[in-house]
């Protein structure tokens, strides 16, 4: 019997593949558990229409990420830090503070966890910092670290 799996399956497969299984392994455990639907024209019909929404979904993701990166490659980024007689921050630049400089700045809402700081920010000037947007799309994102606050 075909089957269309709705939840990832041990040994069959994973959500949304056509499997074939034996009679009995889908009427009395797939079926029942709602871990399947009989693979009728509808439901193949369905999955497939489902599966081409989720493509469409990620290409649209993928190309804001694009436009995103591209917007971020124009933008220098000002973040005030507070700073001792030395000259040295007191603490570091943060991911959430660039990201909130960010958005207040240009608008662009980048959340934290996606902006990399290879090495602590703890001095002032400008500072070249990563923004990774998803689907391998990355970006620079310039940051000019000056004192205030």
């Amino acid at each position: 019997m075909k089957v269309i799996l709705l939840k990832d399956v041990r040994d069959q497969g994973k959500k949304g593949q056509l499997v074939e299984v034996s009679d009995g392994y889908a009427r009395n455990y797939l079926l029942p558990r709602k871990l399947a639907v009989a693979a009728t024209a509808d439901t193949i019909n369905t999955m497939k229409n489902q599966e081409k929404a989720r493509l469409n979904k990620i290409e649209a993701e993928k190309a804001e990420a694009r436009e995103t990166a591209a917007k971020l490659e124009s933008c220098l980024v000002k973040v005030s830090a507070r700073a001792g007689e030395s000259g040295k921050l007191f603490g570091s630049v943060t991911p959430r503070e660039i990201s909130e400089a960010l958005e207040a700045q240009y608008g662009i809402s980048i959340e934290k966890n996606r902006i990399v700081i290879s090495e602590p920010i703890r001095s002032f000037g400008p500072v070249d910092v990563k923004c990774k947007l998803g689907y391998e799309i990355s970006a620079v994102l310039h940051v000019l670290i000056t004192e205030g606050k």
